[in-house]
């Protein structure tokens, strides 16, 4: 009895127990189990949102989406993954090349998502891995988008390219609490526009709730929140005009910027040669990646924002300009030129490119012929720390502000006595200022910096920042029918230039004005019989420096040491609607050569004249700017 009695006690203890436990379980602690419990059915799938497109003004597409399908595998869950492998080399031929990429990409995908197998899938290859789905519980087909460069290396440099995002991309991404909207995400914008837009292009990631079965198959949907769609943008760019420029440079190593000198927007960006975007967007190979690095033209390297070249004579209109407002000449002003400059208190002298010199030159005709004596004084009398603050003032030495990422651009070298201390660990000597005077010695400067210092000279001073962007789509919708799509103002920079006599703008113009149309201009004979009027300025950039009795003769010597070509330009002179940098890489003389391809830009770009092209002439042997 006391057995029976005893095993009824702890009979009723334990149900007690039990009714304790099912009441904390399904009472005190339900929501805890329950979110639990759903974990184990419920996924939430992130969904990625369509990347806004890139046009030019006239809206042609330049980055487009096209639609691909892709071969996913959930690595965690798949028992052996080497045997999938051999597998799936049958069914959707499965290469090496693809597994190592796998396994390279596997790293920066979390634990239990789907990792890309296999990119661009083909309808053969999708419709035998859907006869043996059945086999592959963790493998699946998703559509994705797969981003196009229509036009492949002709704007390169300046769309630059997405590809696959990488550690540095996802820690970066978290530092700056945009990781969550890239969980769907393969790839990000690595280069040019693509880079510098990205958040503008890449939208807002939505998601869906689902409930799975046992094998990780969606069972039905209980919740959708869907994506947001990157923006699409406009560029300033005309395609036809770039396309042009293009072709007059291929074969070259060069560059070329078009810029509207009224508000700032770059009509053309060309440096020559380029390479295909497309080979980036799935990740290019390394043997691929390995031709286009060790390629001796560089097609990797942008020449507009990265290639430093002595600017040469490019420069003297804006030294004129300075020298003139620090009273170290006049308008009226004259220097002998014998065809040399000698340094005072030294035997050291500085030949003009006119062996028997230009003989009396005021600032007009130095601009006109581009008498180097002329400027060898200036610089002299200027001194390297006015030239420092003037060319500062121009924009040299400094990165433009253009809409792409910094680390793109370069500041180049504009000289001065703590540069030089810190660079080269030696004290400035002034012999060093006088090569200054001429855009050479320690000056260097991009196609990009030209072209902005053109455009602060056409506008007396009134600086505007060189641009990609045109609008935005939502520009369009959310302006006022009455208010202009485009403020350039917003454009404009704050620079002391503006404060400049007026006169001394109007010399500096002139000046160039006669280089291309005065009696005795570097660059007539190229612009001989042209319908529209126009002003420039040509450079021959020297690669190395002559001996002092050393005559330049360009086919005695290799290509890649001959000199560069550079002119810089604008159109219609009285109205300009184009501004124009060039940069030919060992072009030879910069009123022949640089000149010649300004020339045939302007005639295209005012008088839509596409059906000249460059000759196929060997480069001018002579010396001249």
């Amino acid at each position: 009895m006391r057995r029976a009695l005893f095993a009824f006690v702890v009979i009723i203890l334990l149900i007690f127990v039990l009714l304790a436990n099912l009441a904390d379980l399904q009472i005190s602690n339900f929501s805890y189990y329950s979110t639990k419990s759903n974990n184990n059915r419920i996924e939430i799938i992130p969904i990625p949102p369509s990347r806004g497109m890139i046009y030019d003004r006239n809206g042609t597409p330049l980055a487009i989406n096209n639609i691909t399908y892709q071969l996913n595998i959930v690595p965690d869950k798949t028992k052996n993954l080497n045997e999938q492998f051999e597998q799936l080399k049958k069914i959707v031929d499965l290469t090496d090349e693809d597994i190592e990429n796998f396994q390279k990409e596997r790293r920066n995908y979390r634990s239990h998502r789907p990792v890309p197998l296999k990119e661009n899938l083909t309808e053969k290859q999708i419709a035998r891995f859907i006869v043996d789905q059945h086999r592959f519980p963790f493998v699946s087909i998703v559509k994705i988008q797969h981003r196009y460069y229509p036009y492949g290396a002709s704007l390169t440099h300046i769309l630059g390219y997405i590809s696959k995002i990488n550690s540095q991309d996802k820690q970066r991404l978290e530092e700056e609490n945009k990781a969550s909207n890239y969980v769907a995400t393969f790839n990000i914008g690595k280069m040019g526009i693509e880079r510098y837009y990205e958040d503008v292009l890449h939208g807002t990631a939505g998601n869906e709730k689902v409930e799975v079965n046992s094998r990780g198959r969606i069972v039905r949907l209980l919740e959708q929140h869907p994506p947001q769609a990157g923006e699409d943008i406009y560029l300033s760019i005309n395609l036809k005009l770039q396309l042009y420029i293009e072709s007059l440079l291929a074969g070259r190593k060069a560059s070329v910027v078009a810029i509207n000198p009224n508000n700032g927007e770059i009509l053309a960006m060309v440096s020559s040669p380029s390479y295909d975007s497309n080979d980036f967007v799935g990740g290019i190979s390394s043997k691929k990646y390995s031709e286009l690095l060790n390629d001796p033209s560089k097609p990797l390297f942008n020449r507009a924002l990265l290639g430093a070249y002595p600017p040469a004579s490019t420069v003297k209109p804006f030294i004129s300009i300075a020298a003139l407002s620090e009273g170290v000449v006049s308008p009226k002003s004259v220097v002998n030129d014998p065809g040399w400059w000698q340094l005072p208190g030294t035997e050291r002298r500085y030949r003009d490119w006119l062996k028997w010199g230009h003989g009396h030159v005021d600032v007009l005709r130095a601009i006109e012929e581009s008498v180097d004596t002329y400027f060898y004084q200036v610089a002299y009398d200027m001194g390297i720390d006015r030239l420092n603050l003037w060319m500062t003032k121009f924009g040299y030495g400094q990165r433009t502000g253009i809409d792409i990422s910094p680390s793109e651009e370069t500041r180049a070298v504009m000289p001065s006595r703590e540069w030089k201390l810190k660079r080269h660990k030696k004290s400035w000597l002034q012999g060093d200022t006088i090569p200054v005077g001429i855009g050479q010695g320690y000056w260097t400067a991009t196609p990009m910096q030209m072209a902005k210092a053109l455009t602060t000279l056409i506008n007396n001073g009134k600086t505007y920042t060189p641009h990609f962007l045109l609008y935005k789509k939502s520009d369009i919708i959310n302006t006022n029918q009455n208010q202009p799509l485009i403020d350039p103002s917003k454009y404009i920079e704050k620079n002391s230039l503006v404060d400049v006599n007026p006169t001394y703008w109007a010399l500096a113009k002139e000046g160039m004005h006669r280089v291309m149309f005065g009696a005795r201009g570097t660059a007539r004979k190229v612009y001989a019989g042209a319908k529209y009027q126009a002003a420039g300025k040509s450079g021959t950039a020297q690669v190395y420096g002559l001996k002092e009795n050393e005559t330049y003769n360009a086919h005695r010597i290799p290509e890649h040491l001959r000199d560069h070509a550079l002119f810089i330009a604008y159109a219609p002179y009285d109205k300009p609607k184009i501004a124009l940098a060039i940069v030919l890489e060992n072009g030879g003389g910069g009123s022949s050569n640089g000149g010649a391809v300004a020339r045939k830009i302007l005639d295209y770009y005012l008088e839509g004249d596409n059906s000249t092209e460059l000759n196929d002439e060997s480069p001018n042997t002579g010396h001249e700017d």
